[in-house]
């Protein structure tokens, strides 16, 4: 059913909102139509029947119920057809009061829309053009990364086979080195390419390539063969005090990286020998040969040292200290002489003073007791600087006033 307002319309139903806006050519003054049509709102929100309009919970099947039972249904029905035509002239009153408003309002919801369709085609646009990129990219890019990988492939090969080749090519001179005559094998370069060889394969892990896997157990064994020779040359020079063989011996051990340990190897030897020759010397049960001291009751203890009383005892405890004298004498100039070269003998690559890749210099107990001017003295300081078990130092030196003797 149509509200009264429309039917006094004399604008058609069908035309559209602003067209019978734009029909008011005299609109009222706003200032006039506010004030009782705001009173009237009023008198509705103030109403008992109108005000259950504005609460959230309205019903208007629980409204028409209850007009339905009050008796009186018609005068409801009047007073909301009254309201009705409140509403409408305050909502043309206030459509009329904000024309102008609405109309750029409108406006600019046409531009926006405009703008919001011409947006809309250039994003599409642009999907596409993302979408045909993406397409023509992926292939190249996947082509790309393939041929990146290859190439980093290629350089790992290659890096692998250049040192491959290079160790082979070591080993090869390592085999024609030592394929010559014993006599002028020359052990110091051996050992350099050894040590070069197993230090390249170290480094850039030539490890599970069968060629360079067979050639390093070769090398390995070599490097065994080496050292054995190497230090049959270092003694034999230690004992005859050949200064060029001791050098050679302890070259070759600097070539191979063991020239501390091997240091310290031959002077545990040395010193061994020492201590066994004094406790030889000193041996109370072979002086007296074999008798036992009483102990209480008069019974011999097993375990008591007994010199005996003729002059056959002190005699053969002279004889063996002058014995362990000789010992400790050659032991001494033993190790002077290791120290002498170790102090003169100098890497001819790097100039490095091969003293100085074994010990830090420090004063010792032999160089005290050789200030005094007494060789003797000087051996037992030796002894007694590397047999206590209080000296830690390193420091292998003897006196250089004695080399003559």
């Amino acid at each position: 059913m149509a509200s009264p307002a429309a039917a006094r319309s004399p604008v058609s139903a069908s035309a559209s909102p602003i067209q019978r806006l734009s029909t008011f050519k005299n609109p009222p003054s706003t200032a006039s139509a506010a004030t009782p049509t705001s009173s009237a709102l009023d008198s509705l929100a103030s109403d008992p029947i109108f005000s259950a309009f504005l609460s959230p919970s309205f019903s208007s099947t629980s409204f028409s119920s209850a007009a339905l039972s009050s008796g009186s249904p018609a005068s409801t029905a009047e007073k909301l057809h009254h309201a009705i035509r409140l509403l409408e002239n305050q909502l043309r009153s206030e459509v009329l009061s904000r024309h102008h408003d609405l109309l750029s309002q409108l406006s600019s919801l046409h531009h926006a829309d405009h703008a919001l369709s011409t947006l809309r085609s250039a994003l599409s646009s642009l999907q596409s053009s993302v979408r045909r990129l993406r397409s023509e990219l992926s292939d190249p890019h996947r082509s790309v990364a393939a041929k990146t990988a290859q190439l980093s492939n290629l350089h790992r090969t290659t890096e692998l086979l250049q040192h491959s080749i290079r160790a082979l090519r070591l080993s090869k001179k390592l085999r024609d080195l030592m394929a010559a005559d014993p006599e002028k094998l020359d052990l110091a370069k051996a050992a350099q390419l050894h040590f070069e060889i197993l230090s390249l394969c170290s480094e850039y892990d030539l490890a599970g390539i069968d060629v360079v896997d067979e050639e390093v157990a070769w090398v390995r064994d070599t490097g065994d063969l080496l050292r054995s020779e190497a230090m049959k040359l270092l003694e034999r020079g230690m004992e005859g005090l050949n200064q060029a063989e001791v050098g050679t011996g302890l070259q070759v051990f600097y070539n191979l990286g063991e020239l501390r340990v091997t240091v310290e190897q031959v002077v545990n030897k040395y010193k061994g020998l020492g201590a066994k020759s004094v406790s030889v010397a000193l041996d109370m049960k072979a002086i007296s040969g074999g008798g036992g001291g009483f102990g209480p009751g008069g019974i011999r203890g097993a375990a008591t040292p007994h010199i005996g009383g003729g002059a056959k005892a002190r005699e053969a405890l002279w004889h063996r200290l002058g014995n362990c004298m000789d010992q400790l004498h050659s032991i001494a100039v033993a190790v002077w002489h290791l120290q002498r070269v170790l102090s003169k003998k100098r890497d001819p690559f790097t100039h490095v003073l091969l003293l100085d890749e074994v010990i830090q210099v420090r004063p010792c107990f032999c160089c005290l007791f050789a200030s005094e001017g007494d060789y003797v003295v000087a051996c037992l300081g030796f002894i007694y600087a590397h047999l206590h078990p209080l000296h830690n130092t390193r420091n292998y030196c003897l006196s250089s006033e004695y080399g003559d003797r």
